[in-house]
This record gives C-alpha cells, structure tokens and sequence, in this order.
C-alpha cells in the first residue's frame, strides 16, 4: 500500500475541449473540479460527461500523476478526472487498482493510457502534448461504488496484468 494525495477532482457535465484547439476551449462552469465525487461500478463518476454513457464505460474515469505536469497546471487544462501525487500511474496500465480515500476501497480497471492531443498544447502551453507522451494518464473502468475526496489517500495495485483479477 502506498500512502498518495488526491489533489483535484474533476467533473464535468460538458465536453469543453471540441473542435480545433486553435479556436479555444468552450466556456464551462466555475464548479467542475469538486471536492468529492461518487463513484458507480461500470458507469463512471456521478455528473459526469461519460457518466453511463456506453461508449466510454472502458475509459469512465481518468488518473493523472501530479509530477508530470507544470506545478500550475491543474485538471482543468487536461480534462482527467483524478489528480494525484504519489504514484506512477501511468505504469499501471493493465492493473486493477484500488482507491481509498478513508471511506473504503474504491477498485478500477486501467484499460490504457490516456493520450495528450493537441488541446494540450493550448490549454498547459506550447509544447505540453509532446512533454506528456506516455505520461499523459489512464482511462479506467470502475469495477466498485464508492467515493473519492480531496485529501490523502491509500493506494494499491490489486492485480497487476495478466493476473486472475481481484
């Protein structure tokens, strides 16, 4: 188990980077990164934009590592669901992870890397999609309900690939 912190939670009920990075992101509300977020099995984080929604229920949850973005950078600007500093996350492609925030074990499928496109570029600065190759996140599919908070938290890797599972 490692100890981790949750830095920023994010969840957005629209999808603000679309279309040519060129023309800027669409206004959003001042409310998307929170201090709590339910998680639901299979379905994603609760208000949020791939919430039940059955083409992204393999990529529902998205992890950033805080080390590898601008100490100013913050979700925001990478449109990942959960920050944290503590842990390579992006090693863990292929894992079943769990989450817990102090409310009890949260478990996730990491699928695969999430990759930085051209927004990134606009949104952190000129550069930052490049910078970000292979350490741009993972897409997850929540395997439990629970809650994540703000705050520290525990993290381990339950089944890493090519185990039976957890």
């Amino acid at each position: 188990m490692t100890e981790v912190e949750v830095l920023q939670l994010l969840v957005s009920p629209a999808h603000r980077l679309a279309g040519r990075p060129s023309d800027g992101p669409s206004p959003g509300p001042s409310d998307e990164r929170v201090p709590r977020v339910e998680v639901r099995r299979g379905l994603g984080l609760v208000g949020d934009r791939y919430y039940a929604r059955p083409a992204h229920r393999n990529a529902a949850v998205t992890f950033m590592a805080a080390e590898n973005l601008p100490a100013d950078a913050d979700l925001r600007q990478t449109r990942r669901n959960v920050l944290l500093r503590g842990v390579d996350i992006d090693s863990c492609v292929g894992s079943t992870i769990a989450l817990d925030c102090g409310t009890g074990p949260v478990l996730f499928a990491v699928n695969r890397p999430a990759r930085p496109c051209a927004w990134m570029d606009v949104t952190i600065g000129p550069g930052a999609q490049r910078a970000l190759r292979g350490r741009g996140g993972v897409r997850c599919t929540p395997l439990s309900d629970g809650v994540i908070t703000v705050g520290p938290a525990t993290f381990r890797v339950v089944a890493g690939p090519g185990d039976a599972g957890p």
